[in-house]
């Protein structure tokens, strides 16, 4: 049974995917980086996310209940998407709604024509949508990351580029 309703970020969103991103995280630091990439040329239209409860009280509007984003990064130079942030209001953590958001998210980009997607995150988490340690493939981060936290994965089946990863300049990762 799926309990969320995922889709594509709309413009009345957006001061909703900031309430998500500041309520999930300590800092401010992964709303502002949303909105420096919706600014940035790494922006991919119809690749931000959101996740909707699909029970709700009759009439009421269904809150956003987690946010999921994919920009334009480049392995040596080769085309791939880099999945971050991802957010999930903390009243609706552990309830699926981060799992499905993700799954829409990927799935998007795939049915988009993208190749590789890369993630620096918790490796027990990652590893159900089917990213592995970057490692294998030959992709390497731009600084000292752990390699059990740096992950890829193939969105098209084939073998990823190989080489170091180059983020978007609103990440500040040089």
């Amino acid at each position: 049974m799926n309990n969320w309703h995922c889709r594509p970020e709309t413009p009345e969103d957006v001061p909703a995917v900031r309430r998500v991103n500041l309520a999930a995280f300590e800092t401010s630091g992964e709303a502002d980086l949303v909105d420096a990439l919706r600014r940035a040329p790494a922006w991919l239209p119809g690749l931000s996310y959101v996740a909707e409860p699909v029970a709700r009280q009759a009439g009421a509007p269904a809150p956003l209940a987690a946010h999921a984003l994919l920009t334009r990064c480049h392995i040596s130079g080769a085309p791939a998407v880099a999945l971050a942030p991802c957010a999930v209001l903390p009243e609706y953590q552990k309830q699926g709604a981060g799992s499905a958001v993700i799954r829409a998210l990927l799935d998007a980009a795939r049915e988009a024509g993208e190749r590789t997607a890369v993630v620096l995150g918790h490796p027990p988490y990652y590893p159900r949508f089917g990213f592995e340690p970057a490692s294998r493939f030959g992709i390497l981060p731009p600084q000292e990351w752990p390699d059990e936290a740096f992950l890829a994965l193939s969105l098209d089946g084939g073998t990823p580029p190989r080489g170091t990863v180059r983020y978007p300049e609103a990440f500040g990762i040089d």
